[in-house]
């Protein structure tokens, strides 16, 4: 069953107003992002413990400030894989914060994981976001395929590489995110919603 083109036309006009109303929280949750991605980047993990409380609670405030900002804009596209991205977030920082001694390969099994379901929740977001015409759907593409060559790449330096490349991949991976969607936010700022309509 397919949908005539006015119910198609009033549905991109729907997102494309939710997403121009909106922009802002997108473009706080990719500062936020970015600020902690630097900040991962920089901080080196002296000590395994610190990494892991470190990391533990970036991944909890960066899925918590994802969580607010989905919710907040129920009707975007893309909503369940920014549930899920989001809760994957804090559910990987409450493992880290809960079992701080497990040590150094434990929390790069976990970045593993993450990044890979992470990866392919920005990939099917992006993908959603391309068809509701929303913007800058690459930008998320890039940053989901990103995600998933840190997963690679992490998986691949086990064990060596672990102790000195986790501050450095999570940096990357959350300056990508947050590039990501302040990029798609000062598209959606643009977006006139009467307009944001496919061409026939």
């Amino acid at each position: 069953m397919s949908m005539n083109k006015p119910d198609m036309e009033q549905i991109q006009r729907t997102v494309a107003t939710s997403l121009h109303e909106h922009w802002m929280l997108y473009l706080v949750e990719g500062i936020v992002l970015v600020v902690l991605g630097l900040a991962a980047i920089v901080i080196p993990p002296i000590a395994t413990l610190a990494a892991e409380i470190l990391f533990g609670w970036l991944f909890v405030i960066s899925g918590i400030v994802g969580l607010i900002t989905t919710f907040r804009m129920r009707q975007a596209p893309g909503f369940w894989w920014s549930l899920i991205s989001a809760i994957i977030g804090i559910a990987a920082g409450v493992v880290l914060l809960l079992w701080p001694l497990s040590g150094i390969l434990s929390l790069t099994l976990v970045l593993i994981v993450f990044f890979a379901i992470e990866g392919v929740a920005s990939i099917m977001f992006a993908l959603e976001h391309k068809r509701e015409l929303s913007g800058r759907w690459g930008w998320m593409l890039a940053s989901g395929i990103i995600d998933l060559i840190l997963a690679a790449i992490i998986l691949a330096g086990l064990p060596g590489t672990a102790a000195w490349a986790l501050g450095l991949l999570v940096g990357i991976n959350m300056v990508f995110g947050g590039s990501a969607l302040i990029g798609m936010a000062l598209r959606s700022r643009e977006i006139d919603p009467r307009s944001a309509v496919r061409a026939p």
